[in-house]
């Protein structure tokens, strides 16, 4: 997938402009925090996962959240099993360090953890390793087709 075909996935809601490019890598949490001058807690880093039906299940979290394994075993009914980065890829259609919740294909479970729900505004990735959009928890709701918001992150107190 290509930022372009994010910012095409994106218009129709009216947030293709909130598509951002940098000169510099975004591919890591710490990384897009850098190239967007905001604190690693406020982007938004999607994690594929094996499904327990084989599928891709994607999470997106808070960059400064882990998931828990216990919890995720408990919403999933599965052991929480990172995708490689080639089932990644051919799951969503996005490459690592450019996985994001738009424009993805039939069948992919996307879930966005509470842990994101503190800010006003988050940053996932747009479609490539040096790319975000800005936006507010509804609007990454409505445009991730997510399916609920759930909690599979570790506590932060802990």
């Amino acid at each position: 997938m290509s930022v372009e075909a994010v910012r095409t996935f994106l218009a129709p809601m009216g947030l293709s402009e909130r598509v951002m490019e940098f000169s510099v890598s975004s591919a890591t949490v710490e990384l897009a925090a850098a190239a967007l001058g905001t604190a690693p807690a406020h982007i938004a880093k999607s994690l594929t996962f094996y499904a327990k039906d084989g599928g891709c299940l994607m999470l997106v979290t808070a960059g400064d959240q882990k998931i828990d394994n216990a919890k995720f075993k408990a919403q999933f009914g599965c052991k929480a099993k990172m995708m490689s980065a080639e089932d990644a890829l051919a799951s969503t259609g996005h490459a690592v360090g450019g996985v994001c919740p738009f424009a993805l294909p039939n069948g992919v479970a996307v879930y966005l953890d509470v842990s994101l729900q503190r800010f006003e505004t988050v940053y996932p990735a747009a479609g490539n390793a040096s790319s975000a959009a800005r936006l507010s928890c509804d609007e990454l709701f409505s445009a991730s087709h997510a399916i609920a918001w759930i909690d599979v992150c570790k506590s932060r107190e802990a």
